[in-house]
């Protein structure tokens, strides 16, 4: 078994995971989204990114791809939640709340994505 593609695996599964778990709930209320599960996945997706820049094959470039569209989406996300809750008059109310959700939605497509290269490189590599 290879470690580093055991820990590569790890990253991009929580990366998705914690976006999922952030984007379910009622769209336009805070309550069903944490702000530090927002957090802990956009710091996850980036460790993911960070873990993709050493490959420089074509399915490479495509996971680095999503990871850097599910970082834009994730950190505008992160963007906009403080600048509802700490610049904003009307605070985090339910139409900052579904930017958010909706921005972190993009970032799930493209963790999917990723996902779903994974395991089809998994199923196609022979040994």
């Amino acid at each position: 078994m290879n470690l580093e593609k055991v820990v590569f695996g790890f990253f991009i599964m929580l990366a998705a995971t914690l976006n999922f778990g952030f984007f379910v709930g009622d769209i336009e209320n805070p309550a069903h989204h944490d702000v530090y599960e927002l957090f802990a996945a956009l710091v996850v997706s980036m460790i993911a990114t960070l873990l993709k820049l050493g490959d420089r094959t074509q399915i490479g470039a495509v996971h680095l791809a999503t990871s850097l569209v599910a970082d834009l989406q994730l950190l505008a996300a992160s963007m906009v939640w403080g600048y509802a809750s700490h610049v904003s008059a009307g605070g985090l109310d339910p139409e900052m709340t579904a930017r958010i959700v909706s921005l972190s939605g993009g970032a799930l497509f493209a963790n999917i994505v990723s996902v779903v290269i994974l395991i089809s490189e998994t199923i196609l590599q022979r040994r």
